[in-house]
Protein backbone atom coordinates (compact mmCIF):
# COMPACT_ATOMS: atom_id res chain seq x y z
CA UNK A 1 0.00 0.00 0.00
CA UNK A 2 2.81 2.41 0.81
CA UNK A 3 4.66 1.32 -2.33
CA UNK A 4 1.61 2.15 -4.45
CA UNK A 5 1.45 5.61 -2.96
CA UNK A 6 -2.15 5.24 -1.79
CA UNK A 7 -3.15 8.50 -0.07
CA UNK A 8 -2.83 8.09 3.71
CA UNK A 9 -1.57 4.56 3.08
CA UNK A 10 1.54 5.01 5.21
CA UNK A 11 -0.52 5.92 8.28
CA UNK A 12 -2.87 3.02 7.63
CA UNK A 13 0.04 0.60 7.25
CA UNK A 14 1.50 1.81 10.55
CA UNK A 15 -1.85 1.22 12.25
CA UNK A 16 -2.04 -2.23 10.69
CA UNK A 17 1.42 -3.11 12.00
CA UNK A 18 0.41 -1.86 15.44
CA UNK A 19 -2.74 -3.98 15.29
CA UNK A 20 -0.81 -7.13 14.33
CA UNK A 21 1.62 -6.66 17.22
CA UNK A 22 -1.22 -5.86 19.60
CA UNK A 23 -3.13 -8.95 18.46
CA UNK A 24 -0.09 -11.14 19.09
CA UNK A 25 0.22 -9.66 22.57
CA UNK A 26 -3.49 -10.22 23.21
CA UNK A 27 -3.24 -13.87 22.23
CA UNK A 28 -0.01 -14.56 24.10
CA UNK A 29 -0.44 -16.39 27.36
CA UNK A 30 -4.20 -16.79 27.07
CA UNK A 31 -5.53 -19.64 29.21
CA UNK A 32 -7.26 -22.59 27.52
CA UNK A 33 -10.87 -21.90 26.61
CA UNK A 34 -13.09 -22.49 29.62
CA UNK A 35 -16.54 -24.08 29.42
CA UNK A 36 -17.36 -22.81 32.90
CA UNK A 37 -20.09 -20.18 32.96
CA UNK A 38 -18.74 -16.86 34.29
CA UNK A 39 -20.21 -15.41 37.46
CA UNK A 40 -20.05 -11.76 36.37
CA UNK A 41 -20.96 -10.10 33.09
CA UNK A 42 -17.53 -8.44 32.84
CA UNK A 43 -15.87 -11.87 32.75
CA UNK A 44 -17.60 -12.58 29.43
CA UNK A 45 -16.23 -9.35 28.00
CA UNK A 46 -12.68 -10.30 28.94
CA UNK A 47 -12.93 -13.56 27.00
CA UNK A 48 -13.05 -11.63 23.72
CA UNK A 49 -9.42 -11.66 22.63
CA UNK A 50 -9.31 -10.65 18.95
CA UNK A 51 -11.40 -7.49 19.02
CA UNK A 52 -13.60 -6.31 16.13
CA UNK A 53 -14.43 -9.31 13.89
CA UNK A 54 -14.12 -7.41 10.58
CA UNK A 55 -12.03 -4.30 11.13
CA UNK A 56 -8.63 -4.45 9.39
CA UNK A 57 -7.05 -2.82 12.45
CA UNK A 58 -9.10 -4.77 14.94
CA UNK A 59 -6.57 -4.49 17.78
CA UNK A 60 -4.90 -1.19 16.90
CA UNK A 61 -4.09 0.79 20.04
CA UNK A 62 -1.71 3.55 18.94
CA UNK A 63 -0.17 5.40 21.84
CA UNK A 64 -0.32 2.39 24.16
CA UNK A 65 2.97 0.81 25.17
CA UNK A 66 3.23 -2.93 25.75
CA UNK A 67 3.12 -2.30 29.49
CA UNK A 68 -0.01 -0.15 29.11
CA UNK A 69 -1.75 -2.77 27.01
CA UNK A 70 -1.06 -5.37 29.67
CA UNK A 71 -2.23 -2.96 32.37
CA UNK A 72 -5.44 -1.79 30.67
CA UNK A 73 -6.51 -4.28 27.97
CA UNK A 74 -9.56 -6.33 29.02
CA UNK A 75 -8.21 -9.51 27.43
CA UNK A 76 -5.30 -9.36 29.91
CA UNK A 77 -7.79 -9.27 32.82
CA UNK A 78 -6.20 -6.49 34.89
CA UNK A 79 -7.71 -4.35 37.61
CA UNK A 80 -7.59 -0.70 36.57
CA UNK A 81 -7.58 2.11 39.09
CA UNK A 82 -9.66 5.01 37.82
CA UNK A 83 -8.59 8.36 39.17
CA UNK A 84 -11.09 10.98 40.33
CA UNK A 85 -10.65 14.45 38.87
CA UNK A 86 -12.35 17.25 40.84
CA UNK A 87 -14.09 19.90 38.73
CA UNK A 88 -16.21 22.79 40.08
CA UNK A 89 -19.85 21.99 39.45
CA UNK A 90 -20.46 25.35 37.76
CA UNK A 91 -17.82 24.43 35.16
CA UNK A 92 -19.56 21.18 34.25
CA UNK A 93 -22.47 20.08 32.12
CA UNK A 94 -24.37 17.45 34.12
CA UNK A 95 -27.31 15.42 32.89
CA UNK A 96 -29.11 12.89 35.04
CA UNK A 97 -27.97 12.34 38.63
CA UNK A 98 -24.42 12.28 39.98
CA UNK A 99 -23.95 10.17 43.13
CA UNK A 100 -22.89 11.60 46.47
CA UNK A 101 -19.76 9.44 46.56
CA UNK A 102 -18.56 11.24 43.42
CA UNK A 103 -19.05 14.70 44.87
CA UNK A 104 -16.78 16.80 47.06
CA UNK A 105 -18.68 19.85 48.24
CA UNK A 106 -19.15 22.12 45.23
CA UNK A 107 -17.00 19.89 43.04
CA UNK A 108 -17.90 16.85 40.96
CA UNK A 109 -15.41 13.98 40.92
CA UNK A 110 -15.07 12.69 37.36
CA UNK A 111 -13.66 9.16 36.89
CA UNK A 112 -10.59 9.36 34.66
CA UNK A 113 -8.80 6.52 32.92
CA UNK A 114 -5.12 6.43 34.00
CA UNK A 115 -3.95 6.48 30.36
CA UNK A 116 -5.95 9.65 29.78
CA UNK A 117 -4.63 11.29 32.94
CA UNK A 118 -1.01 10.61 31.96
CA UNK A 119 -1.02 11.20 28.21
CA UNK A 120 -3.79 13.74 27.59
CA UNK A 121 -4.73 15.62 30.74
CA UNK A 122 -1.12 15.40 31.97
CA UNK A 123 -2.06 15.83 35.58
CA UNK A 124 -2.70 13.31 38.33
CA UNK A 125 -6.18 12.53 39.58
CA UNK A 126 -6.90 12.14 43.27
CA UNK A 127 -8.04 8.97 45.02
CA UNK A 128 -9.55 6.39 42.77
CA UNK A 129 -11.73 3.32 42.39
CA UNK A 130 -10.79 -0.10 41.04
CA UNK A 131 -12.62 -1.53 38.07
CA UNK A 132 -12.57 -4.32 35.48
CA UNK A 133 -12.10 -3.13 31.87
CA UNK A 134 -14.84 -4.23 29.48
CA UNK A 135 -14.40 -5.04 25.80
CA UNK A 136 -14.37 -1.36 24.78
CA UNK A 137 -11.37 -0.81 27.13
CA UNK A 138 -12.54 2.67 28.16
CA UNK A 139 -15.73 1.38 29.85
CA UNK A 140 -15.25 -0.47 33.12
CA UNK A 141 -17.23 -2.38 35.75
CA UNK A 142 -16.54 -1.30 39.33
CA UNK A 143 -15.22 -4.08 41.55
CA UNK A 144 -17.93 -3.52 44.15
CA UNK A 145 -20.73 -3.83 41.62
CA UNK A 146 -23.08 -1.06 40.59
CA UNK A 147 -22.98 0.95 37.37
CA UNK A 148 -20.52 0.68 34.54
CA UNK A 149 -18.29 3.72 34.02
CA UNK A 150 -17.60 5.04 30.53
CA UNK A 151 -14.49 7.21 30.50
CA UNK A 152 -12.99 9.54 27.92
CA UNK A 153 -10.02 8.04 26.09
CA UNK A 154 -8.49 10.32 23.46
CA UNK A 155 -6.92 7.47 21.51
CA UNK A 156 -7.96 6.00 18.18
CA UNK A 157 -9.16 2.47 18.83
CA UNK A 158 -10.18 0.83 15.53
CA UNK A 159 -12.10 3.59 13.70
CA UNK A 160 -12.66 6.38 16.19
CA UNK A 161 -11.05 8.50 18.86
CA UNK A 162 -12.83 7.39 22.02
CA UNK A 163 -13.35 10.66 23.82
CA UNK A 164 -16.86 11.75 24.85
CA UNK A 165 -18.35 14.73 23.05
CA UNK A 166 -20.16 17.49 24.89
CA UNK A 167 -23.03 16.84 22.47
CA UNK A 168 -23.44 13.22 23.58
CA UNK A 169 -23.38 14.22 27.26
CA UNK A 170 -26.08 16.79 26.58
CA UNK A 171 -28.29 14.24 24.81
CA UNK A 172 -27.70 11.33 27.21
CA UNK A 173 -30.52 11.88 29.72
CA UNK A 174 -33.09 12.60 27.00
CA UNK A 175 -32.07 9.49 25.07
CA UNK A 176 -32.20 7.33 28.20
CA UNK A 177 -35.68 8.54 29.14
CA UNK A 178 -36.82 8.04 25.54
CA UNK A 179 -35.48 4.48 25.53
CA UNK A 180 -37.55 3.65 28.60
CA UNK A 181 -40.71 4.60 26.70
CA UNK A 182 -39.68 2.28 23.87
CA UNK A 183 -39.22 -0.68 26.20
CA UNK A 184 -42.96 -0.72 26.86
CA UNK A 185 -43.56 -1.43 23.16
CA UNK A 186 -41.13 -4.35 22.94
CA UNK A 187 -43.13 -7.05 24.77
CA UNK A 188 -40.12 -7.94 26.90
CA UNK A 189 -37.91 -8.72 23.88
CA UNK A 190 -35.50 -5.84 24.44
CA UNK A 191 -34.38 -3.70 27.37
CA UNK A 192 -32.11 -0.65 27.40
CA UNK A 193 -29.51 -0.04 30.08
CA UNK A 194 -30.29 3.31 31.67
CA UNK A 195 -27.85 6.19 31.68
CA UNK A 196 -27.78 7.18 35.34
CA UNK A 197 -25.65 10.29 35.04
CA UNK A 198 -23.27 11.96 32.61
CA UNK A 199 -20.81 14.80 33.18
CA UNK A 200 -18.38 16.77 31.05
CA UNK A 201 -16.03 19.55 32.05
CA UNK A 202 -17.11 21.07 28.72
CA UNK A 203 -14.34 19.12 27.02
CA UNK A 204 -14.43 15.76 25.19
CA UNK A 205 -11.17 14.91 26.98
CA UNK A 206 -12.65 15.12 30.48
CA UNK A 207 -16.06 13.48 30.73
CA UNK A 208 -17.67 10.36 32.14
CA UNK A 209 -20.94 8.43 31.94
CA UNK A 210 -22.47 6.16 34.59
CA UNK A 211 -24.55 3.44 32.96
CA UNK A 212 -26.67 0.69 34.44
CA UNK A 213 -25.07 -2.76 34.33
CA UNK A 214 -26.69 -5.16 31.83
CA UNK A 215 -26.78 -7.74 34.62
CA UNK A 216 -29.81 -5.86 35.97
CA UNK A 217 -31.78 -7.69 33.25
CA UNK A 218 -30.59 -11.23 33.85
CA UNK A 219 -27.78 -13.16 35.50
CA UNK A 220 -26.86 -15.02 32.32
CA UNK A 221 -26.20 -12.02 30.09
CA UNK A 222 -23.30 -11.65 27.69
CA UNK A 223 -22.33 -9.42 24.76
CA UNK A 224 -23.25 -10.90 21.40
CA UNK A 225 -19.56 -10.67 20.49
CA UNK A 226 -18.84 -13.25 23.20
CA UNK A 227 -21.19 -15.85 21.70
CA UNK A 228 -18.41 -16.95 19.35
CA UNK A 229 -16.44 -18.11 22.41
CA UNK A 230 -19.21 -20.62 23.21
CA UNK A 231 -20.56 -23.68 21.42
CA UNK A 232 -24.08 -22.26 21.16
CA UNK A 233 -23.85 -20.91 17.57
CA UNK A 234 -22.76 -24.34 16.33
CA UNK A 235 -26.41 -25.41 16.57
CA UNK A 236 -28.33 -24.27 13.45
CA UNK A 237 -31.59 -24.31 15.43
CA UNK A 238 -30.12 -22.15 18.20
CA UNK A 239 -28.60 -19.72 15.70
CA UNK A 240 -31.92 -19.37 13.87
CA UNK A 241 -33.76 -18.69 17.13
CA UNK A 242 -31.25 -16.02 18.10
CA UNK A 243 -31.51 -14.43 14.64
CA UNK A 244 -35.31 -14.44 14.90
CA UNK A 245 -35.17 -12.69 18.28
CA UNK A 246 -32.65 -10.10 17.11
CA UNK A 247 -34.45 -9.34 13.84
CA UNK A 248 -37.86 -9.18 15.51
CA UNK A 249 -36.63 -6.60 18.01
CA UNK A 250 -34.48 -4.63 15.58
CA UNK A 251 -37.08 -4.42 12.82
CA UNK A 252 -39.88 -3.55 15.24
CA UNK A 253 -37.87 -0.63 16.58
CA UNK A 254 -36.95 0.45 13.07
CA UNK A 255 -40.61 0.49 12.07
CA UNK A 256 -41.36 2.60 15.15
CA UNK A 257 -38.60 5.04 14.24
CA UNK A 258 -35.37 3.96 15.98
CA UNK A 259 -32.36 2.39 14.26
CA UNK A 260 -29.95 0.72 16.67
CA UNK A 261 -26.19 0.45 16.30
CA UNK A 262 -26.65 -3.21 17.18
CA UNK A 263 -23.14 -4.58 16.80
CA UNK A 264 -21.69 -7.25 19.05
CA UNK A 265 -20.53 -4.83 21.72
CA UNK A 266 -23.71 -2.78 22.15
CA UNK A 267 -26.10 -5.72 21.88
CA UNK A 268 -26.25 -8.30 24.68
CA UNK A 269 -28.21 -11.51 25.01
CA UNK A 270 -29.90 -12.97 28.08
CA UNK A 271 -29.95 -16.76 28.10
CA UNK A 272 -32.01 -19.29 30.01
CA UNK A 273 -30.39 -21.91 32.22
CA UNK A 274 -30.43 -24.26 29.22
CA UNK A 275 -28.83 -21.65 26.93
CA UNK A 276 -31.95 -20.65 25.00
CA UNK A 277 -32.15 -17.00 23.85
CA UNK A 278 -34.64 -15.16 26.08
CA UNK A 279 -34.31 -11.42 25.46
CA UNK A 280 -31.90 -8.72 24.39
CA UNK A 281 -30.25 -5.84 26.21
CA UNK A 282 -28.95 -2.76 24.41
CA UNK A 283 -26.41 -0.34 25.84
CA UNK A 284 -24.88 2.95 24.72
CA UNK A 285 -27.47 5.10 22.96
CA UNK A 286 -25.00 7.66 21.61
CA UNK A 287 -25.01 6.33 18.02
CA UNK A 288 -28.63 5.33 17.44
CA UNK A 289 -30.71 7.15 14.82
CA UNK A 290 -34.20 8.50 15.54
CA UNK A 291 -36.83 9.28 12.89
CA UNK A 292 -39.35 11.92 14.01
CA UNK A 293 -41.63 11.09 11.06
CA UNK A 294 -41.84 7.41 11.93
CA UNK A 295 -42.35 8.14 15.62
CA UNK A 296 -45.20 10.51 14.81
CA UNK A 297 -46.79 7.94 12.52
CA UNK A 298 -47.01 5.57 15.48
CA UNK A 299 -48.17 8.20 17.94
CA UNK A 300 -44.91 8.24 19.89
CA UNK A 301 -43.94 11.64 21.33
CA UNK A 302 -40.83 12.96 19.60
CA UNK A 303 -38.05 13.59 22.14
CA UNK A 304 -36.17 16.89 22.27
CA UNK A 305 -33.17 15.71 20.26
CA UNK A 306 -30.99 17.41 17.70
CA UNK A 307 -27.86 16.80 15.68
CA UNK A 308 -26.64 13.59 14.12
CA UNK A 309 -29.03 11.20 15.90
CA UNK A 310 -32.07 12.72 14.16
CA UNK A 311 -32.90 11.68 10.59
CA UNK A 312 -35.86 10.60 8.48
CA UNK A 313 -33.65 9.36 5.65
CA UNK A 314 -34.65 5.74 5.06
CA UNK A 315 -31.26 4.74 3.66
CA UNK A 316 -29.47 6.08 6.72
CA UNK A 317 -31.86 4.30 9.07
CA UNK A 318 -31.59 0.96 7.30
CA UNK A 319 -27.83 1.14 6.95
CA UNK A 320 -27.51 1.78 10.67
CA UNK A 321 -29.48 -1.33 11.65
CA UNK A 322 -28.68 -3.75 8.83
CA UNK A 323 -24.98 -2.94 8.78
CA UNK A 324 -24.53 -3.39 12.52
CA UNK A 325 -26.98 -6.22 13.24
CA UNK A 326 -26.91 -8.42 10.14
CA UNK A 327 -23.50 -7.71 8.56
CA UNK A 328 -21.97 -7.34 12.03
CA UNK A 329 -23.50 -9.12 15.02
CA UNK A 330 -25.33 -11.96 13.27
CA UNK A 331 -22.61 -12.60 10.69
CA UNK A 332 -19.92 -12.63 13.37
CA UNK A 333 -21.92 -15.05 15.49
CA UNK A 334 -22.72 -17.35 12.57
CA UNK A 335 -19.09 -17.53 11.49
CA UNK A 336 -19.76 -18.36 7.83
CA UNK A 337 -21.96 -17.25 4.95
CA UNK A 338 -23.63 -20.66 4.85
CA UNK A 339 -24.55 -20.61 8.52
CA UNK A 340 -25.77 -17.01 8.28
CA UNK A 341 -27.95 -17.80 5.27
CA UNK A 342 -29.54 -20.77 6.99
CA UNK A 343 -30.29 -18.81 10.15
CA UNK A 344 -31.78 -15.87 8.25
CA UNK A 345 -33.92 -18.07 6.01
CA UNK A 346 -35.51 -19.63 9.08
CA UNK A 347 -35.73 -16.42 11.09
CA UNK A 348 -37.53 -14.26 8.52
CA UNK A 349 -40.35 -16.68 7.70
CA UNK A 350 -42.79 -15.38 10.29
CA UNK A 351 -41.67 -11.76 10.59
CA UNK A 352 -44.17 -8.99 9.68
CA UNK A 353 -43.68 -8.00 6.03
CA UNK A 354 -42.77 -4.35 6.52
CA UNK A 355 -41.03 -2.26 3.84
CA UNK A 356 -37.85 -2.51 5.93
CA UNK A 357 -37.97 -6.31 5.90
CA UNK A 358 -38.58 -6.27 2.15
CA UNK A 359 -35.45 -4.15 1.73
CA UNK A 360 -33.48 -6.59 3.89
CA UNK A 361 -34.70 -9.54 1.82
CA UNK A 362 -34.25 -8.04 -1.64
CA UNK A 363 -31.44 -5.47 -1.59
CA UNK A 364 -27.66 -5.77 -1.15
CA UNK A 365 -26.54 -5.81 2.46
CA UNK A 366 -24.98 -2.51 3.59
CA UNK A 367 -21.78 -2.58 5.60
CA UNK A 368 -19.31 0.06 6.72
CA UNK A 369 -16.34 0.50 4.38
CA UNK A 370 -13.90 0.29 7.27
CA UNK A 371 -10.67 0.35 5.26
CA UNK A 372 -11.90 3.26 3.13
CA UNK A 373 -12.82 5.16 6.29
CA UNK A 374 -9.29 4.79 7.64
CA UNK A 375 -7.88 5.94 4.28
CA UNK A 376 -10.18 9.00 4.26
CA UNK A 377 -9.36 10.91 7.46
CA UNK A 378 -10.78 14.12 6.02
CA UNK A 379 -14.23 12.62 5.42
CA UNK A 380 -16.43 12.83 8.51
CA UNK A 381 -18.91 10.15 9.50
CA UNK A 382 -19.42 6.65 8.20
CA UNK A 383 -18.76 5.49 4.66
CA UNK A 384 -20.56 2.51 3.21
CA UNK A 385 -20.29 -0.29 0.70
CA UNK A 386 -22.48 -3.28 -0.14
CA UNK A 387 -22.24 -7.04 0.25
CA UNK A 388 -24.21 -9.66 -1.69
CA UNK A 389 -27.50 -10.37 0.04
CA UNK A 390 -27.09 -13.74 1.81
CA UNK A 391 -30.76 -14.52 1.13
CA UNK A 392 -30.50 -14.18 -2.66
Amino acid sequence: MTGLGVPHGADFAAELADSVASMALSRAGQPPGSKEWPTHDWQWEQRIVDGHPYHPNCRSRPGFSVAEQLAYGPEHRPLVRLGLMPVPVDECLLTGAWPAELRDGERLLLPVHPWQAEHVLKRPAQGGVEAHPLMSLRTLALTGGGPHVKTALSARLTSSVRDISVYSIGMSATLSEFAETLTARMDGLLHFTRTLGAVTANSPELAAVLRESPQAYGDRVLPVAALATTELPESPAWLAEFARLALTAGLRLLELGVALEAHGQNLLLVLSESGAPLRLVYRDLADIRVSPARLARHGIPVPALSGRVVTDDVTTLRRKLFGSLVAGALAGTAGSATALRGALETAVRDLPRTPDLTALLEQPLPTKALTLMRLSPGTPGDQWTELPNPLL
